[in-house]
């Protein structure tokens, strides 16, 4: 079984926040990192230097997908604010599902922040 990550971020949120909010949701659900595919999000976070660099020092694959795509999901916490910002109703949760091809999340999304000064992650898992 290989574990996606599904990720939604503020712009210019740092690697060490995203590497937080994701370690703490692994400690908290129980899930070993050792099994994780990768990461998916947002085509528009594909140039985010700490997701990038996170991927990078994790030796964990980046697969993209745009808001037309990701809004084709169904998900349970679906949110109009992130929809009136990015042009999908979820980033974290349809990212999750898209890339483990399934319709069941292990994690639904989880918000993050590490200090006022960075911004929030949003963590959700799924299992393919």
């Amino acid at each position: 079984m290989g574990l996606w990550i599904g990720i939604g971020c503020q712009r210019g949120v740092s690697k060490l926040t995203i590497q937080r909010a994701i370690e703490s949701v692994f400690t908290e659900y129980n899930l070993d990192l050792a099994t994780v595919a990768g990461l998916a999000t947002l085509d528009r976070k594909v140039n985010e230097p700490g997701l990038i660099e996170y991927c990078r020092e994790s030796g964990w694959f980046l697969k993209i997908y745009s808001p037309e795509r990701l809004n084709f999901v169904t998900v349970t916490n679906p949110s109009q604010r992130v929809s009136s910002l990015v042009g999908t109703v979820s980033v974290a949760e349809a990212a999750a599902l898209c890339a483990a091809q399934t319709n069941i999340l292990l994690v639904p999304k989880q918000k993050f922040r590490l200090d006022v000064e960075d911004g929030f992650v949003t963590v959700a898992i799924a299992a393919n």
